[in-house]
């Protein structure tokens, strides 16, 4: 069975995406909310662009990527321009662990 997946961000980077097979969304400005959630409904796993996951509520983004389906991941910016939380920082944030 192949898994339904869709890339949302910018397009440079969908184009790339597109070129792999994978289905993607570029959200105008202000739809990027809309097309995560539409996306978030079909896709078995979700693949958000590092420099629209910036441009979404903090609390959206986190809520979307520590849910158990679809499987949403933030994947790097591919000008450099945006970069990802820092992991560690954010697990030793979440534990209470002094950083």
């Amino acid at each position: 069975m192949r898994a339904n997946v869709v890339f949302i961000g910018g397009e440079v980077a969908a184009a790339g995406f597109r070129l792999a097979g994978v289905r993607v969304a570029v959200p105008e400005p202000g739809e990027e909310a809309a097309t995560l959630a539409s996306a978030r409904e079909t896709a078995d796993l979700v693949l958000l662009g590092a420099e629209v996951a910036e441009r979404l509520p903090s609390a959206m983004v986190r809520d979307a990527v520590a849910a158990t389906t679809p499987l949403v991941l933030v994947v790097p910016d591919v000008r450099g321009r945006v970069a990802l939380p820092d992991a560690a920082a954010i697990l030793r944030r979440q534990l209470g662990v002094p950083g």
